[in-house]
């Protein structure tokens, strides 16, 4: 890991603009406040500046400035109806059932909604004791809406001065988690590679790039000014996630048999070659995202024409010297490898050139997709919310977990004797989430870093005495907790309680000692709840669930394969239509990873199938992977006189998803003969391969290059190779599906 690129990447990245958005926003008021001395009075105001901005995600200017709207105004009226009734103790137990309930439930409308409902639960965690308003409750409430309307000014002032800097921050982001994706398959080129460990590494990345392209695609895609009213910055910023798409999708399709790869050519230096360019070309990747972050151009750190050059004449050495008619398949894979590298070479000096914002780069431009189709959909129907109101919904299990926790974390908090019970359900409303393995996750850093702030609070109270660089320290801190909230919650547990403890010592540092144990005791006691409740309160474990994303996986691959098999049989290939079930399937491959990446962290007893489920996994992430090389042929070439033989390859394929399809749904009737079906074999390619051989055998390497044949033989021979990888995957699919016992779902 280059620690240097790591540190640029966040040093520009927009965790660490949100981070210092959110400090500078809390901390300017409250100096202004502590200098007239009413910041005791005051203190609701940073709270709602901090708690109001924290439903402030990255998306669309229009969905950010409503989100924040409506968070104001429920904040709001939950601590009005808090303040007023907390002192009667049946309608605090009641209003923990609505509350409860309501804004958790709410998480059925997306992430932006969930963060609302989040941050209102913790609204009403805050004003059910009298530690915050007193008696003077409207005017706290007020205050606190104060301070969510200064977040929001804040918020418009930026967006108007910067308009496109969260589409940089964004996009570059993209870039640099693709270059790891690339550097990760260079592992593939080096000798002796840990093939379950690059797989699992390559799924991780996946997950990553598909969450970061979906946030791309809606603001990018939503913003007016870039579809219809573009200037020259955003059509380029436009261009450039597009090629990112198209990039992605390159080194996708790269998939090839590394176990052969590695039988043919580990006694030669040339994977070692591509390997070490493939590690170079991922570093550029890595460049451009950090220069589209930081707003400065890009600049290239290697050669790439040298050391593409270098691998091409290493390839064509070897070639010279060692191709004979019984290898020539091996060297047919080593070439498309290469001609994989030169079309990614050009991509890369393209988008360095993109990140000068030249006007040439983006003259001509053309939006060829339709937005509309590849903007993230998300409904806010009622329906949708009466519909989850049942116990098969994991939302509903949800919102039930949230308030049955709350419910016992209250009663705890009347019982025990600590000085701030809140703190007990602000821990349980944080750490309890749909999914056991996140909850478990972050209920052990929670804990870590609770007691790692506490001690280094402590540590610092009897080192400094100087308020001034504990102010400073509290300022980095806070900036440190907000900038790492959503990357790491170890780092921003820990900074929380740093900076916690700090402005409790500058509020009120008499009762310093006390704030230290009871922020170790409630959080301890929290966590634990959240654990028990998390693990035998309705649980959703994810083996219920994971059926239903084998089912979207297979008809996400089945209508991917389907429009890209057409333009075989001499059908028009639409390429919007391709580009949107591209993807619907890297979706889809994405969700079903992530399912099975949660399955990881469960109890032994929960994980049920779990090597069939890895095989599968594996096995629909080669699938999309040769669909998607297929595709790029689909795109370029186009040989109508095999059009009938590859016809009949296409419809048994079909055959072959449909039955993996029918076993998920427990419809297994034929699904035992069609996996004993072999593929029929195209037989004119195999008479043009064996006349290519007889060429090659009787004239010698040189003379038979120049037959019109070696390109056609070399794309169909590759074309055909996908087909069978095709059938083959669906075909193990097919058998790993039938050793589970679908679940119903």
């Amino acid at each position: 890991m280059n620690y240097l690129d790591e540190f640029k990447k966040f040093i520009s990245s927009h965790y660490l603009s949100t981070g210092v958005r959110l400090t500078l926003g809390a901390v300017i008021p409250s100096l202004i406040f502590q200098h007239y001395g009413i910041l005791g009075d005051m203190i609701a105001f940073p709270l709602g500046t901090l708690l109001i901005g924290g439903t402030d995600n990255p998306g669309p200017y229009h969905r950010r400035r409503n989100s924040l709207i409506i968070a104001i105004f429920t904040c709001f009226a939950v601590a009005c109806i808090t303040g007023y009734l907390r002192h009667i103790h049946f309608v605090i137990f009641l209003e923990i059932i609505v509350f409860g309930m309501f804004f958790s439930l709410v998480g059925v409308y997306g992430n932006r909604v969930n963060s609302i409902g989040l941050i209102s639960l913790l609204v009403f965690v805050f004003n059910i004791d009298d530690h915050l308003s007193g008696d003077l409750v409207f005017r706290t409430a007020a205050i606190f809406a104060a301070g969510g309307i200064w977040y929001f000014v804040l918020f418009m002032i930026l967006q108007k001065l910067l308009p496109y800097k969260l589409i940089q921050q964004l996009l570059g982001e993209n870039f640099a988690e693709l270059g790891k994706l690339l550097s990760i398959k260079a592992g593939y080129y080096f000798a002796n590679p840990d093939y379950d460990e690059l797989f699992n590494k390559m799924i991780h990345q996946q997950v990553i790039l598909r969450e970061n392209h979906e946030n791309l695609r809606e603001i990018l895609f939503k913003t007016r000014e870039i579809v219809t009213e573009s200037t020259n910055k955003s059509r380029v910023l436009m261009l450039m996630f597009l090629d990112s798409i198209d990039l992605f999708e390159r080194i996708l399709n790269s998939q090839q048999n590394y176990t052969n790869l590695h039988r043919a050519f580990d006694h030669t230096k040339v994977l070692r070659l591509f390997g070490t360019y493939i590690t170079w070309l991922s570093d550029e990747i890595k460049q451009i995202g950090l220069a589209i972050q930081s707003g400065f151009p890009s600049h290239s750190r290697h050669d790439l024409d040298e050391a593409f050059n270098k691998c091409q004449r290493a390839f064509e050495t070897m070639r010279e010297h060692k191709m004979t008619h019984d290898n020539m398949e091996d060297f047919i894979m080593l070439r498309q490898i290469l001609n994989s590298l030169q079309d990614v070479t050009e991509r890369i000096k393209k988008l360095h050139r993109a990140t000068t914002y030249d006007a040439d780069v983006s003259k001509g431009y053309k939006l060829n997709v339709e937005a509309e189709s590849f903007i993230p959909k998300q409904e806010y129907h009622p329906r949708i919310l009466l519909d989850n109101l049942s116990l098969k919904s994991s939302h509903f299990r949800h919102a039930v977990r949230v308030t049955i926790g709350l419910l016992i974390g209250y009663i705890i908090s009347l019982f025990l004797e600590v000085g701030h019970g809140y703190w007990i359900l602000l821990t349980i409303v944080v750490i309890l989430k749909p999914a056991f393995s996140i909850t478990k996750q972050r209920n052990v850093q929670r804990i870590g870093g609770t007691l790692v702030g506490v001690f280094s609070g402590f540590l610092l109270l009897y080192l400094i005495n100087d308020g001034t660089a504990l102010f400073i320290i509290m300022m980095l801190a806070m900036i440190l907790a907000y900038s790492f909230l959503k990357i790491n919650y170890f780092v921003a547990s820990t900074t929380i309680t740093l900076y916690v403890i700090l402005s409790f010592n500058f509020l009120n540092p008499q009762q310093i000692t006390a704030v230290l144990q009871d922020r170790v005791v409630d959080t301890v006691v929290g966590s634990m709840i959240a654990y028990v409740i998390s693990s035998y309160v309705l649980p959703v474990w994810e083996h219920t669930q994971i059926n239903q994303y084998i089912r979207d996986a297979l008809n996400a691959n089945r209508k991917y394969f389907d429009v890209v098999a057409a333009k075989f049989t001499g059908k028009q290939l639409d390429i919007n239509e391709l580009k949107m079930l591209r993807k619907d399937a890297i979706i889809a491959m994405a969700n079903l990873s992530d399912n099975f990446q949660k399955m990881l962290s469960e109890p032994k007893r929960q994980q049920l199938n779990m090597e069939e489920y890895h095989q599968f996994v594996a096995t629909s992430h080669m699938l999309t992977s040769y669909i998607a090389s297929l595709s790029t042929y689909a795109q370029t070439l186009e040989y109508s006189e095999f059009s009938v033989e590859f016809e009949v390859m296409i419809r048994q394929i079909d055959r072959q998803i449909k039955a993996a399809t029918d076993i998920i749904e427990g419809k297994s009737e034929n699904s035992f003969e069609i996996a004993r079906e072999s593929l029929p074999q195209n037989m004119k390619l195999v008479e043009l391969l064996a006349k290519r051989k007889k060429e090659i055998k009787e004239m010698g390497i040189e003379k038979a290059d120049q037959s019109p044949a070696r390109k056609m033989l070399s794309d169909l021979k590759t074309i055909n190779g996908l087909f069978e990888l095709i059938s083959t995957i669906t075909i193990d699919e097919i058998k790993i599906l039938q050793k589970i016992k679908p679940a119903k779902t």
